[in-house]
Parts: structure tokens; sequence; C-alpha cells
């Protein structure tokens, strides 16, 4: 039999481009799914355009639902941890994005290949388009390996990309939908490498990845990417988003690997104390991103007391 896949939908005022995206996901290669769609509380044409297709597909394939109204990562988080749904997998879907024709065919083929028993995330690069579809670039092609080591500080790609296992699915839900995490995908990420499970990160994009004016997530590539990402760094941002992360990584300790329970503390020490005591602690991490010099921004937070 076909594996099933659960496309977990969330909307927010997106009736601009949902059709595209909907249509993109009923032109799929790989047939066997259905939609779950979590609207935060649009009052534009999201609904309508929502019912439309359910009326066409069926309430069997496509579900409506409402979500908890406290942004987008909770929206998620509200689906992957609804025990109503069921699947072999379960695809993270963004409201204005084009899915390439095999998106779904080529993660599920190398998914496949993990024991259900073994957590595993798929995921990828995409191109970038503008809000009428043209391609302005795609995001960086990462060479690191993708490893809890490297997920403590940085997402390696965008949730619209991800599409995960039942095992892994399952962690999330031992993490609950109420973790207060920076966000859905970046916490995939990590917590499905830190329970040792396998990352599959595809370098050829699956997904036109819009750019516009109303997105909540758009590209951080280049210099203005960095100089970005450095600006939120020394404004504290970064800090924040690690305080809700590490704190929601402590619910799943427990299923951590003893070397990533150990990289976890090290990390802590090294976000606290006096600074000969950080930079032991970040050597001790083993904490990298994907570039070198965003690996050396690191260091800077670290001596900022930014981390």
């Amino acid at each position: 039999m076909s594996p099933s896949v659960a496309i977990l939908l969330c909307t927010m005022q997106g009736q601009h481009f949902l059709h595209e995206q909907l249509d993109s996901i009923v032109a799929q290669t790989h047939s066997d799914w259905s939609i779950w769609a979590s609207d935060d509380g649009s009052d534009d044409g999201t609904h309508a355009i929502l019912e439309e297709y359910r009326a066409h597909l069926g309430s069997d394939r496509f579900s409506i639902h409402s979500g908890p109204a406290e942004g987008f990562a909770a929206n998620f988080l509200s689906l992957v941890c609804n025990a109503n749904i069921t699947a072999d997998f379960y695809a993270f879907s963004d409201q204005d994005d084009v899915w390439n024709a095999d998106k779904l065919r080529r993660a599920v083929d190398r998914l496949g290949t993990v024991p259900n028993q073994t957590p595993a995330l798929y995921c990828s690069r995409t191109c970038y388009v503008d809000a009428n579809n043209q391609a302005i670039g795609a995001s960086p092609l990462f060479t690191r390996p993708p490893a809890f080591a490297n997920a403590l500080v940085q997402s390696i790609a965008g949730g619209n990309t991800m599409v995960l296992n039942d095992a892994a699915r399952n962690l999330l839900r031992l993490a609950g939908a109420d973790a207060n995490v920076a966000s859905h995908d970046w916490w995939a990420y990590m917590v499905i490498s830190g329970c040792g499970g396998i990352i599959f990160y595809e370098p050829e994009p699956t997904v036109r990845y819009r750019q516009h004016d109303n997105n909540l997530e758009g590209a951080n590539t280049g210099w203005s990417g960095r100089l970005l990402r450095l600006y939120q760094l020394l404004q504290g941002r970064f800090r924040v988003w690690n305080d809700k992360n590490t704190t929601a990584l402590q619910r799943v300790r427990v299923h951590l690997t003893p070397e990533n329970q150990h990289r976890l503390d090290e990390f802590e020490k090294a976000r606290t104390g006096h600074l000969f005591a950080r930079l032991a602690a970040f050597r001790r991490s083993g904490v990298y991103r994907q570039t070198s010099l965003d690996s050396l921004s690191l260091l800077v937070a670290v001596v900022l007391k930014k981390l």
C-alpha cells in the first residue's frame, strides 16, 4: 500500500496565494494524502477557499479546524500534536508557497528507507520566488552535517519543506502542543536530531518559497541576512529564542541521547557564568552553524553573553 501523508496546513489571512498552494498539493505525484487545515482567525476569503477545496476533495481528505490564535508556531504544533490525525508521514505546509510536483514522493522515498521505530525528518532547500511566482534565488546550500550540535543554534530548512515519520511526530507530541518555542521547524529539527533521529537534508529545492510583504518568515540570505542576524544577536533576540528552546527541551530531556544531554548541559553553561567558564563550555558543547562566519558570530554571542 502507498504510505499515507497528513498535510498539516496552517492559514491566516491567506486568500491571495492559497489557491495556488492547494493546487500544487492536488498535483502531487504521490497521491495518498489528506489535508488538515488549521486557520488562526482569518477574516478575509481564506475560509471560503478552504470550504471550496473541502467540497471538491471531500471531508475524508480535507478537514478544517480552528487554530489556537497564538501565532504560527503554536498553530503548527496544535496540528502535529493532534491525536486524531494519523498517517505514516506528516508534512508541514504554509499557505502561500508552491510545491514541486514530486515533493511528497521524494520525501516519502527517503523516509521509507528508515525503520518505522526510528525518528526521521526530511527537509530541503527552497527556490525563492516573488509574489508572481517568478524565481529570484535559492536558499543556501548547507554542507556541514545536520545534527543536534547544529540544531541548538540554527535551523537549516524551512518548515514548508519538512516531512516527518510517525516516530518523529510522537517525539513532538511528547513535548506537547503548548511548548513555547521560537519556531515549529527549528523545534522539530532540534528534538528529532537530539533524540537520535535521522535528518535527511535534500540539496535540491522541493518548494517554491514565496517572498512577499505579508509572509511571516522570509529569506535571510547574503550579507543582509548576516547583518540582520547580528543585529538580532546584539539586541538579545537570539538569547530569548535560546531561552525558550532550552527550557522546552527539558520536556524531552529523558529521550535525548546521553551525548546530547551532555551537549545541552554544556550549551547552557556557555550561556551563564563568567567569561572564561562560558568560553570553555562553548568549546566543549561543540555547537556550530553551517558557515565559518556564522559560527564566529556564536563566539561573539558567548563573549557578549547574548547566546
